[in-house]
């Protein structure tokens, strides 16, 4: 059996292993970085939505409790449905800090 490597010259070996070079470091790095873009992205766009639908939830509780308890915030307590809100919000982003934490605390355990 004849060796194919004989027949061919030194200078295409070297543009063989070039090109061979170059096609492994694409699909090594570029296709990654295409699923690590996608995988942000979505990620991003998961955080958007998130965040616009809490600011509509936290806006709707404030005017929920503005039109709904009038008589309750008459006065002296105008501010209260404001502090309420402040309050609730505090506490979901408490707890978005405990769970982040959590996870994080999850996985040096492990």
């Amino acid at each position: 059996m004849p060796d194919r490597n004989a027949s061919k010259s030194l200078p295409t070996l070297a543009a063989e292993l070039k090109d061979l070079v170059v096609v492994y470091a694409k699909q090594e790095t570029v296709g990654p970085l295409k699923n690590l873009g996608r995988f942000a992205g979505f990620g991003v766009l998961g955080a958007v939505f998130l965040s616009v639908g809490l600011l509509l939830l936290v806006l709707a509780l404030l005017r929920a409790m503005q039109t709904e308890f009038e008589t309750t915030f008459d006065g002296d307590l105008t501010f209260a449905p404001y502090l309420i809100t402040v309050v609730v919000c505090t506490v979901v982003i408490g707890l978005s800090i405990r769970a982040i934490g959590a996870a994080q605390r999850r996985r040096k355990r492990s």
